[in-house]
């Protein structure tokens, strides 16, 4: 097996690069530098010279713009990156018949009601993001049948930006946080996602998926059980509603997505998200010694 992954730098990509190493299989990875995915021509070159080096057997294309607020006021470059450089990874995919992984979001749904989303509900995007990562989708659908379209939600790792390292520094700074609790989903802790796709991108169990870690929360359960986890328990913790934070993008109040799609074609479901917490908290005790 050989694999290429697009973003290998990032949060999700750069786990992803380790777990391929921890299973020695050969993998690829590429960021910006050697593959700008915007371009066509370049996308063509990296993907073809790769393929014919050693047959690739899949890529997992994690490269994406990821500032849902920017987001509002940059939508033809987002559109660039995640819509127009997705469809340049797929028709190239499609062409030489290889699998391919896109990594999606839960706001590709339009946020409403309490039912989980199913893998192949209808798409409605409620932000300039997730119109841009469900055009994105339509293009892995449109120029390859051999695709993957996972879709995770709440996303945290030890590179990049994410909600437990914003509370465990608002929670030293200040003592004290507000966070909303009328907006539900799971986190996703990205060496457990590592594994999951891992396992995935060796089958031929093709279509779209959800996969979060297990358990559904709001923002305010997790802020809660990250300063309990983390010792920090004398942080005051205030729920609010949405409706108390100005924001750019709008946001989904439900995120809740059902997984058993994983199980039906033998895969396993990610871990409790409060068990990935505590790992995620020793890892980044590690990172500070």
């Amino acid at each position: 097996m050989r694999i290429l992954v697009t973003g290998a730098k990032g949060q999700l990509g750069s786990d992803l690069m380790k777990e391929f190493e921890r299973r020695h299989v050969d993998a690829v990875g590429v960021d910006v530098e050697e593959m700008d995915i915007t371009d066509e021509e370049a996308v063509k070159k990296v993907i073809t010279a790769e393929n014919a080096k050693s047959p690739l057997t899949g890529i997992i294309h994690c490269a994406a713009w990821t500032a849902v607020d920017r987001a509002e006021d940059e939508p033809e470059l987002v559109r660039k990156i995640n819509a127009v450089g997705t469809e340049n990874i797929a028709k190239v995919c499609g062409k030489l018949g290889i699998s391919l992984m896109y990594i999606s979001t839960d706001y590709v749904f339009d946020g409403e009601g309490t039912r989980p989303w199913e893998p192949d509900d209808e798409r409605h995007p409620l932000n300039v993001y997730g119109q841009m990562k469900y055009e994105g989708e339509l293009a892995v659908e449109k120029y390859t049948d051999k695709y993957f379209i996972v879709r995770i939600a709440w996303v945290f790792g030890l590179h990049g930006n994410n909600f437990v390292k914003t509370m465990l520094k608002l929670g030293k700074e200040r003592g004290a946080v507000k966070v909303v609790n009328d907006q539900i989903g799971s986190p996703t802790y990205t060496p457990d996602l590592a594994v999951l796709l891992a396992d995935m991108i060796a089958t031929d169990k093709y279509g779209r998926y959800h996969a979060t870690n297990t358990g559904i929360i709001s923002w305010y359960d997790y802020a809660c059980e990250i300063f309990k986890l983390a010792g920090m328990t004398d942080v005051k913790v205030t729920p609010c509603s949405a409706d108390e934070f100005a924001a750019k993008a709008k946001r989904p109040h439900n995120s809740r997505m059902n997984e058993d799609k994983l199980e039906e074609n033998g895969f396993h479901r990610l871990p409790p998200w409060q068990d990935a917490v505590k790992r995620y908290l020793k890892e980044l005790k590690q990172e500070e010694i």
